[in-house]
């Protein structure tokens, strides 16, 4: 009776002991590794926003189908606190309401039509909170997250970036000041600088003297891109490029060094460049 006890205790503690890690694994692989994620690529500017509403779900679902390296969306804080996504700081241009995002409670700002703006085919199309958008996002591309406030709005956007498991592939896009506050709550979260200064050389110099994860140049493309570059890759900064969805612009970016010039048009530009051979393969999601 002893021996047929052990038995059946030691075979109960050894399926306990697989359960648990088969449980860890599975857990494992809810985030990618960074080594899996584009080296390079086309980040798709508020989604498909030329062909699609900016900024809403139906536009980032076509950036991810067009095949999409990183994708980039703007944060907004609404009246009773909750994060929701949009360019503007009011909703008049992209929705049929009129005013500032922060005088809406999201249940307001969600009665709004964000589509028809754009086409009638997408009448109805809703305003999506910021934990909607990340929702369908793949774990396999960049998350360009433009963190638009200071307060604690940039502390809610780190802390939801690890809380939903996304801290391998989503950066926050923001001034220095918000950079500190959100690593101060979410040590680990990824910061692209945009506090930009007079100068590019500026700008870099401060970009690498506050520890950031990747920088967001623009304007026009100097002789002296290369050393800019040189030095943001000698210190791991990553770089981003605002914004052109010109083939010869793109492929000089390429050329000098730039990992992903943000674009308007995703579905066509992809499309086109997808020929160069130093655009990489399209991601499986």
């Amino acid at each position: 009776m002893n021996n047929k006890f052990l038995l059946s205790a030691t075979i109960a503690f050894l399926m306990i002991i697989t359960f648990e890690s088969c449980q860890h694994s599975a857990k494992g692989t809810k985030s990618t590794p960074e080594s899996e994620l584009p080296a390079r690529g086309l980040c798709a500017h508020r989604g498909a926003l030329v062909t699609h509403p900016e900024n809403t779900i139906v536009a980032f679902q076509e950036a991810i189908k067009a095949g999409a390296h990183m994708i980039e969306m703007d944060v907004f804080l609404t009246k009773d606190q909750e994060m929701v996504i949009m360019h503007d700081s009011k909703v008049d241009r992209t929705t049929d309401g009129e005013g500032r995002i922060s005088d809406f409670t999201l249940e307001e700002i969600k009665k709004l039509d964000a589509g028809s703006w754009k086409a009638p085919e997408f009448e109805g199309t809703r305003v999506p909170t910021f934990r909607e958008a990340m929702s369908i996002m793949p774990r396999n591309i960049w998350l360009n997250i433009h963190v638009k406030g200071e307060d604690q709005l940039p502390v809610l956007v780190a802390e939801l970036i690890a809380k939903e498991n996304r801290l391998h592939q989503a950066f926050m896009a923001c001034s220095s000041s918000a950079a500190v506050k959100a690593r101060e709550a979410v040590p680990e979260i990824l910061i692209c600088n945009m506090e930009r200064q007079e100068s590019i050389w500026d700008y870099v110099n401060e970009t690498v003297a506050i520890k950031a994860d990747f920088i967001q140049l623009r304007g026009e493309i100097t002789p002296e891109y290369p050393e800019y570059i040189r030095v943001l890759k000698d210190n791991g900064v990553r770089v981003n490029y605002f914004g052109t969805d010109s083939l010869e612009v793109i492929k000089t970016l390429f050329e000098y060094g730039v990992d992903f010039p943000l674009v308007n048009d995703i579905i066509h530009t992809i499309q086109t460049v997808s020929e160069l051979d130093i655009l990489p393969v399209k991601p499986e999601f």
